[in-house]
């Protein structure tokens, strides 16, 4: 059996396989967040100082990290924001975490 892949012609391509980058990313969305619940305040700077990591590995710019822990009846709440310079290391970071 054989399994045939459409490709785009030229006249197709605005229509079915194109994308302006432009539209998608335009500057305007350059933080991605982090929530997330744990048993113990340990366990969510550990989480907290892995994410730096990878923020820091990312970076062209300094990215700005603003973590807050609040105490919760079943453990810490870690809230993240990491602002990055452009919206592409944001997209990258974010991919990261999957």
């Amino acid at each position: 059996m054989t399994h045939a892949i459409k490709k785009c012609s030229a006249n197709e391509t605005a229509a079915c396989c194109c994308v302006d980058v432009g539209t998608i990313m335009d500057n305007t969305d350059c933080t991605a967040s982090w929530s997330q619940l744990y048993e113990t305040r340990q366990q969510a700077e550990a989480v907290l100082q892995q994410l730096t990591g990878k923020a820091r590995q990312i970076e062209s710019e300094p990215c700005q990290i603003d973590a807050r822990f609040s105490d919760q009846p079943s453990g810490v709440q870690l809230d993240v924001d990491f602002t990055f310079s452009c919206q592409a290391e944001t997209m990258i970071f974010q991919l990261g975490l999957r």
